[in-house]
């Protein structure tokens, strides 16, 4: 049996609606992967549409994460970050890249900081300008294009996009640092719905749809994200890995529709690991 690989994930945690490591815990795992947390805040739900939510910031705790692990010489393949609850935690995420990435280590950054054209409301302008920087440490980055907006400095664009418009985007985005970038909600036409993705190494532009399933639903970034890694760290190459995300993550839309959940808790995930887990080769 090969060596389990291990991830440090570095997102938030929220007692109720799920998103960030509410689900990239028991996807990457389904994947087969080791999943070390660093949660960088703690909430009692997540924070869209949801009023009441309770939040504490764990900026203060993370150093001790790193210094314990380092100590024990621990090793990762990825490190994947994601929502952060505080402008001082880009420094800190940044110094914990700098002490545990090697040759052999993937960096992914996921810039959980605004949609349909807004910041969230935890995410100051200080912070948007701070993650630009964490982003050019990043090997692969997957900002949604309000996300993408903020890191290059200009006016958020809404859809139908061009492929001359997104190629162009992720061009730019490559050009802060990451050699691969994946934009989330790519649409050319009203009924379908995916991601775009450019590897620098070899200038290519990949794509990834699936039918569109109207309505918003929260959770999806973070449930695509982790799926997207999971086929990575599995040995998929970029394009596939994106298709098989997309089309995990709309099973779980689907699932959720179908069952009448309200959207803003959440999407069924969960009954869509096993068929998740037979796409990336993984067996008993």
């Amino acid at each position: 049996m090969n060596k389990q690989k291990r991830i440090a994930a570095i997102h938030d945690i929220s007692g109720f609606g799920k998103c960030s490591l509410t689900v990239a815990l028991p996807i990457l795992s389904a994947a087969g992967i080791e999943v070390c947390p660093v949660p960088t805040a703690v909430l009692s739900s997540h924070t869209g549409d949801l009023d009441g939510f309770t939040y504490r910031d764990l900026t203060d705790d993370m150093p001790g994460f790193k210094k314990q692990w380092k100590q024990l010489g621990l090793s990762f393949e990825a490190l994947y970050s994601g929502f952060l609850g505080s402008y001082e935690q880009i420094s800190i995420v940044s110094d914990f890249f700098d002490t545990f990435k090697t040759e052999n280590t993937l960096v992914m950054v996921d810039p959980v900081m605004a949609d349909s054209g807004e910041l969230y409301r935890t995410i100051t302008p200080q912070m948007a300008e701070g993650m630009v920087n964490l982003c050019g440490k990043a090997d692969l980055i997957v900002p949604n294009f309000t996300e993408a907006a903020f890191l290059l400095g200009e006016k958020y664009r809404e859809g139908p996009y061009t492929r001359d418009y997104v190629e162009n985007l992720l061009r730019r985005l490559s050009g802060l640092g990451p050699r691969q970038v994946v934009i989330t909600g790519v649409w050319f036409s009203p009924d379908l719905l995916g991601a775009a993705g450019y590897n620098r190494n070899t200038d290519a532009v990949s794509y990834a749809f699936s039918q569109k399933i109207r309505g918003r639903y929260y959770g999806t970034g973070d449930i695509f994200a982790s799926a997207l890694l999971s086929g990575l760290l599995n040995g998929m190459e970029l394009d596939i890995a994106m298709q098989t995300a997309v089309d995990f993550t709309a099973g779980c839309i689907r699932r959720t529709r179908e069952a009448g959940t309200d959207p803003r808790y959440g999407v069924h995930f969960e009954a869509g690991l096993l068929k998740f887990m037979h796409e990336l080769g993984i067996t008993e």
